[in-house]
């Protein structure tokens, strides 16, 4: 885009250098140089990258503050044998290595991501997670109160400040696909231009005063100038780069301009249940036997084979069972069924732990006491995890998520954007109901496999159907990977997270609204910058021709015509800049 500049540029320099060279040498020679014109050109378009990096710097004062969170240095602990300190000793945080053992004082940031060995104490994760945690800890985090130790699990690039930190300014640089608009003009106009200022001699009405080929070679210099198209180049990339650095700050990651562009044609996002439509955090409010099997001795066997389960629903029961017994048998045999349940074999008995699916496969009679006991549940939105024992049913457990307080009012919000609401669960279709019914989302798919979600999500694209999918578990991948954009739930699992186009690292579902809308927005900016730069050129050019010169006089020096180029570049900028101003369209829970 700089090749009409040089043109200009070099043509009035080396011009300017030939009538030198000629008026020395000839004695009658009468000419006008033009080198206060190249000086002045270079002088404006100095300027406007100067204004323009100025700009692009005010976009990353979210990665300014990011980084900022981060403390300098941390105290670092020396344990003997027996787990007593030995000794303390102040040193960088670029230098702790997993494994050391970290020092926290009540009002000190958290220098690296860790779990708590030692102490209790809050730590405040609002400004990047959104919550309250007690356990595991997140550099660049406020400890709230009371002394900790921590055990560095994840240092330098693999934090999750790093991580975040490089994934804002991945997306920043990253092109997005409305940009080859900018690049196929670009390819085109900047020939078409320079082919047609070899022949604007073309001249109008020309003063005595100056000579005909002066005022032609003015002409063009200006049109070449004029003619740049700095502005078109800069309106996409500044844009993405200020939605991002916005976005990183109000929570939502985009990973690219990819992402943040196909964000503003969802027509329809697909939920997970548990994780994102619900709190994520399942606990048993109820459970039976159906056997002559003790209460300890169930709750014995079901953990065990629950104990090696990622799924939430499986840490719920074994939580449960731990009230009875703190003793966790070994299991052998131990096997997913995926979107089922578990199997396992511990001590002589086969045990089988999951959901009706899994118990219809495996042949298990579902006698109608066990029957009911389901209906009764599922019809108040719980879950039934059962159980079955050497061939036969032993029990069952009774499992309520709460759905998140914002669900209702976010899926609420998409349908006045219309965009449609679409719920796809592994769990039961009666509990499915009754949730899909309290957010007051008319279509789910419930009993549905990890392969079956990403399914469902191609089915719907089959349609010409532009899908987001929002997940946070293992078993949402497939779906993240297969949708358009696909937004996992900061608060997830990493191969989720790194499965999505978009993170919402606050787990707050009222971002999936912002992150549409702040694309949405960002689209209509983009075509935005390009009327500002085109209109420059389309205006500019005719008159930098010299297309009012006949009849009034006036004309747009090379120098003016070099003003006017910068200051389309720097309306583009200034533009693209209002997206600072950008406010979420829901404020429900602030992080």
């Amino acid at each position: 885009m700089d090749v009409l500049v040089a043109l200009g540029t070099n043509t009035a320099y080396f011009y300017s250098v030939y009538v030198i060279i000629k008026a020395t040498l000839a004695e009658n020679f009468e000419g006008q140089d033009f080198f206060e014109t190249s000086a002045m050109l270079i002088s404006f378009i100095l300027l406007g990258k100067y204004l323009e990096i100025v700009a692009k710097g005010k976009t990353s004062d979210a990665l300014a503050k990011l980084t900022e969170l981060a403390p300098e240095t941390a105290c670092l602990l020396t344990l003997d044998a027996g787990g007593k300190v030995v000794s303390e000793e102040e040193i960088s945080t670029q230098l702790i290595q997993r494994n050391d053992i970290i020092k926290i004082v009540p009002g000190a940031k958290v220098a690296v991501d860790g779990v708590v060995v030692d102490g209790q104490s809050h730590v405040n994760e609002s400004m990047i997670t959104g919550e309250f945690h007690c356990y595991q800890v997140i550099g660049g985090t406020m400890n709230e109160n009371g002394c900790i130790y921590v055990k560095a699990t994840h240092v330098g690039s693999e934090a999750a400040l790093s991580q975040i930190v490089q994934l804002v300014e991945a997306a920043q640089l990253a092109r997005a696909p409305v940009q080859l608009l900018a690049d196929r003009i670009s390819r085109y106009f900047v020939p078409t231009v320079s082919s047609l200022c070899s022949p604007l001699c073309s001249c109008w009405w020309i003063p005595k005063a100056m000579d005909k080929f002066e005022l032609a070679l003015q002409f063009g210099i200006s049109v070449l100038v004029i003619a740049c198209p700095c502005a078109l180049g800069l309106a996409t990339p500044t844009a993405v780069m200020v939605a991002t650095g916005k976005g990183a700050s109000q929570g939502v990651l985009i990973k690219g301009g990819d992402a943040l562009e196909k964000a503003h044609t969802v027509k329809t996002v697909v939920f997970d249940k548990t994780g994102t439509l619900t709190v994520g955090k399942p606990q048993v409010v109820s459970a039976v036997l159906f056997s002559s099997f003790s209460m300890e001795e169930f709750c014995d066997l079901a953990t065990a084979a629950e104990a090696n389960s990622e799924h939430p629903i499986a840490k719920a029961v074994v939580d449960h069972a731990k009230r009875f017994r703190h003793h966790i048998p070994d299991v052998k045999d131990f096997q997913v069924h995926t979107g089922a349940g578990v199997t396992g074999k511990v001590g002589e008995r086969v045990v089988l732990v999951g959901n009706r699916r899994l118990m219809r496969t495996s042949e298990i009679t579902l006698v109608p006491e066990v029957e009911k006991y389901i209906f009764e549940n599922e019809e108040l939105a719980r879950t039934c995890v059962l159980v079955a024992i050497d061939g036969k049913m032993a029990g069952a457990f009774a499992v309520t998520d709460p759905v998140k307080p914002e669900a209702q009012r976010v899926v609420s919000f998409l349908r006045s954007m219309g965009i449609t609401s679409i719920m796809v669960t592994g769990d039961n279709r009666a509990t499915a109901a009754a949730i899909a019914r309290d957010v007051g989302i008319d279509y789910f798919f419930a009993e549905t496999s990890p392969v079956g979600k990403a399914d469902k999500i191609k089915d719907l694209q089959g349609k010409g159907v532009i899908v987001a999918m929002v997940g946070d578990g293992i078993n949402d991948s497939p779906a993240l990977v297969a949708a358009d954009v696909g937004m996992a739930i900061g608060a997830g699992t990493n191969v989720a997270i790194e499965a999505a186009d978009i993170v919402l690292i606050k787990s707050n579902l009222e971002d999936v609204v912002t992150a549409i809308d702040l694309s949405r927005q960002t689209i209509a900016r983009i075509r935005m910058n390009y009327v500002w730069a085109l209109g420059y050129n389309v205006l500019g050019m005719p008159i930098a021709a010299g297309i009012l010169y006949p009849f009034t006089g006036i004309r747009l020096p090379p120098w003016l015509a070099g003003a006017c180029m910068a200051a389309s570049s720097l309306s583009v900028v200034c533009s693209s800049l209002l997206l600072q101003s950008y406010k979420k369209p829901l404020h429900g829970r602030e992080g």
